[in-house]
């Protein structure tokens, strides 16, 4: 049996930058190929209901996604300990192509959730694994200049899936929406396994089912009950105390499992290190509020300002180009100084400002202050999302590298989920309020149940002119809502980044911090 010496000996490659920027380049393929098909499907969702029927179903084609992705994160950290990165990562690649295809081939709507389901199981594997890998190969002091290319390819890609899926959609089948990513992946997997050569000590662990079987459940009811609520059945409901008790049975059985269990999936120690708990808080605030602008602006674009899905799609060219510039350089600075704990602050409040600049907005407003605004949270999410991932990285001993990592990132994409159905529902309810005072002081015949009858956006741009004043100027306010409402989401995360503790960036040289304490109870 190997000491714990031995095993950290083992574990602590050295690679020169050549190598890290190989492997870098591999881990950013296979990260691109997984968000893309994640992005494109938005585009020919409409079009693969009209081959496949099925529109009451249109909602399980994106929750399936995002469901297994967010349930199965915490999942893959833990089974990269006990059988390696590297089997793990090309493990996700390969659920993840394959499934591709099988989507690509769906004869009709059931195949396809299916498929989508067993997608996004690889794509959990996909958002984590990269960044554990990168937390392996790089100490990290120098992990920042790398990392900030990781956070990038999140920009990058969606822009990217949105244009080529409508690329697609014109010019191809919409079967290549799921197909066209297969040979990115093929080449991702290849390029790994030439150029990761991580060694792998297997230890004498056993995986945490029971805490595996909980965690999951209790994550499945919660974004059932996120994705589905206020479409597939009302707030108020059965289904919906029904999911929400259901989650926190499981959640409360978790923690019992986790605490009992010799290896367990999400260590309780963890939750005693003030880093990783105000690390995964602040990401959980960054995820609401994230998806709270991407998800939420093309509506304005496309319904208030009559732009095309593509042209709504260039217009977050100036969060990318945000995103991108500021990743990369406040990476390179935090390398440079092992200093850290400004950037989140200051990109959550910018995010904040973004926000509230977009809450601004109103019929007449010029594409150029939307881009503005954009670039402004660009900037934000760039100087915040991959900094929390490495601070809780660099909190943490080596033997908690990979569920600290992957932990941080199942509370971000939780945090996504809760953005999207919170402001989901902030928006359906407001525009039913406005559209409703509006006509009434148009003395027009709509009501607040029109909301929900509207059609598409180009059926819209094709109402009466004096109906279509009063949709255009409901939907601004109502959008005005959602965005103004984010705006404390951000604040209390760079409260949180406020609250941490910042311990400068570890080196080669550095020794391993103490784990934490498990929390008491």
């Amino acid at each position: 049996m190997l000491t714990e010496q031995q095993v950290q000996a083992a574990e602590r490659p050295h690679f020169t930058h050549k190598q890290v920027l190989e492997i870098l380049a591999g881990l950013m393929l296979a990260m691109l190929t997984s968000m893309i098909s994640t992005s494109v499907v938005g585009t020919a969702l409409p079009t693969i209901v009209g081959t496949l029927g099925g529109q009451d179903q249109l909602a399980w084609v994106a929750s399936a996604t995002l469901l297994t992705m967010t349930a199965s994160t915490p999942l893959w950290g833990k089974l990269s300990d006990l059988y390696g990165r590297k089997l793990m990562f090309q493990t996700s690649l390969v659920i993840f192509a394959v499934s591709s295809v099988a989507a690509g081939f769906s004869q009709d709507m059931a195949q396809l959730i299916v498929a989508r389901a067993v997608q996004g199981i690889g794509a959990g594997g996909l958002a984590a694994l990269p960044q554990i890998i990168l937390g392996d190969v790089v100490e990290p002091r120098e992990r920042g200049r790398y990392s900030g290319y990781i956070g990038a390819v999140f920009g990058v890609s969606t822009v990217a899936g949105p244009l080529l899926g409508g690329f697609i959609v014109d010019s191809m089948s919409w079967r290549w929406t799921f197909w066209i990513c297969v040979p990115l992946a093929v080449v991702a997997f290849a390029v790994i396994q030439k150029v990761l050569k991580l060694p792998f000590v297997r230890r004498d662990a056993r995986v945490d089912w029971w805490g595996a079987t909980f965690i999951t459940g209790g994550t499945t009811a919660l974004m059932l009950l996120l994705s589905l609520g206020g479409q597939e059945f009302d707030w108020n409901s059965g289904w919906t105390y029904g999911l929400g008790a259901l989650s926190a049975v499981m959640f409360g059985l978790a923690v019992l499992a986790e605490r009992r269990a010799a290896d367990p999936i999400l260590p309780p120690r963890l939750f005693g290190d003030r880093t990783f708990v105000l690390s995964s808080l602040a990401s959980l605030l960054v995820g609401a509020s994230m998806f709270g602008a991407m998800m939420f602006l093309p509506q304005y674009l496309q319904i208030v300002k009559g732009m095309s899905p593509t042209g709504s799609g260039l217009m977050t060219l100036p969060m990318v180009f945000g995103l991108l510039a500021a990743s990369i350089v406040i990476g390179r600075l935090v390398s440079r100084t092992g200093r850290w704990k400004a950037y989140p602050i200051g990109g959550m409040l910018l995010v904040a400002l973004g926000l509230f600049l977009l809450s601004r907005l109103h019929v007449d407003s010029s594409l150029l202050v939307v881009g503005v605004d954009n670039a402004v949270i660009g900037i934000g999410l760039g100087a915040s999302m991959q900094i929390l991932i490495l601070a809780a990285q660099n909190a943490v001993p080596r033997s908690d590298l990979a569920v600290a990592t992957s932990g941080v990132g199942f509370f971000r994409s939780l945090g996504g989920a809760v953005g999207v159905a919170a402001f989901g529902a902030i928006l359906s309810n407001r525009l039913g309020s406005e559209l409703a005072a509006l006509a009434r002081a148009a003395n027009l015949p709509l009501d607040s149940g029109a909301s929900s009858t509207l059609g598409s956006p180009e059926a819209i741009r094709h109402l009466p002119a004096p109906v279509l004043e009063v949709i255009l100027e409901a939907f601004t306010r109502a959008l005005q809502t959602v965005f103004l409402v984010g705006v404390p989401i951000a604040v209390l995360g760079a409260v949180a980044v406020l609250l941490l503790k910042e311990i400068p960036l570890r080196s080669a040289q550095s020794p391993e911090p103490a784990p934490a304490p498990a929390p008491a109870g």
